[in-house]
């Protein structure tokens, strides 16, 4: 059965943790230099609508460390949803990669690639969500959590605008059963809609949701303390708006991270605008885990290329590949 990774709420709370599990057992081969090449010969299509440092070269090495190929393809070399159609180029794509990996400005592009691809399509993030950056996320959560507490006791507070990967920890945390907080002028806290489309999973988990305006009292207790960007593209005419209402009561300093427990860890996506939506002393602090974050990027997108595209590959037999080697020799002369 095809499956794509579109969004995190399409997967079972026990699929994403043994995603997770097998993201462990790749970060610790890696680290000792014995990566398996569990993709020998596969082929990885990334389609790029937007730069892109993390996503980029996460699934660029990821795919060379497990012993595949990435294409990078950015605008203006593939004729994606201009002079050919999404369809065409999904399903011409799908004939020469093993999988695709697309970061676009809109989601329905991921969508459509993936109602067309006849391979897995994995989503590097849209103007909707972020699945890869949170599911790298709540890993690196697993390794910086209090040794006495589990994922369902861990407490997140998201400190910022709704963006889309605010909303997609939502998700996962909703899946996962780890409470999440929100603390945000009203104005920038998600939609109802899109809490709305959380309710079941959180009955299912028993996670908590809140959202505030206070981020002191969101924070008293939380294990870890996220922020992002406060704008992002397309939405510079609305700078000033937005400085306004976060700056200084949501910025995430040194101030407001003492008014949470000792034990908490302090994470960012990442770019950041430093001094803007984080100050430089939390970001580099020692609460800070934001560069193993990153580097999380990485593990997780190898046990996402392993998940989806290793039990699909053709693996042929020694006397299968000195068949064709013959064949094509003896024809060579």
């Amino acid at each position: 059965m095809l499956r794509h990774f579109v969004q995190i709420l399409d997967f079972s709370s026990e699929e994403l943790e043994r995603i997770m599990e097998l993201t462990a057992l790749l970060k610790r081969a890696d680290k000792e230099g014995a990566c398996p090449r569990l993709l020998q010969g596969a082929s990885l299509g990334m389609i790029f609508e937007e730069p892109s440092t993390r996503t980029r070269v996460s699934f660029e090495v990821a795919m060379t460390k497990l012993g595949g190929h990435a294409l990078y393809l950015r605008p203006g070399e593939i004729h994606l949803g201009a002079r050919e159609s999404i369809k065409d180029t999904a399903r011409v794509v799908s004939r020469m990669v093993d999988v695709i990996e697309a970061r676009t400005l809109k989601h329905q592009t991921v969508l459509d690639l993936a109602k067309y691809a006849t391979v897995p399509v994995i989503n590097g993030l849209t103007d909707f969500n972020h699945p890869t950056q949170v599911l790298c996320d709540v890993f690196t959560m697993t390794e910086h959590a209090p040794k006495d507490k589990k994922l369902r006791d861990l407490h997140l507070v998201f400190v910022g605008d709704a963006t889309n990967v605010c909303v997609s920890l939502m998700f996962i945390c909703a899946r996962l059963g780890i409470s999440f907080t929100q603390a945000a002028p009203a104005k920038y806290q998600v939609s109802q809609a899109h809490r709305d489309m959380v309710k079941e999973a959180c009955a299912a988990s028993g996670a908590r949701l809140a959202f505030t305006d206070d981020p002191a009292a969101a924070v008293a207790d939380a294990d870890f303390i996220y922020t992002d960007l406060w704008w992002w593209i397309g939405q510079e005419d609305e700078i000033p708006e937005r400085r306004e209402a976060f700056m200084p009561k949501f910025q995430v300093n040194e101030a407001l991270l003492a008014k949470a427990p000792a034990t908490a860890r302090f994470m960012h996506c990442l770019p950041a605008s430093r001094g803007v939506e984080a100050t430089d002393e939390v970001m580099d602090g020692s609460q800070s885990v934001i560069y193993d974050q990153s580097e999380n990027r990485l593990h997780t997108e190898k046990a996402l290329l392993v998940w989806f595209v290793y039990p699909r590959l053709k693996r042929a037999s020694d006397a299968l590949l000195a068949h064709h080697r013959g064949l094509v020799e003896a024809f060579l002369g």
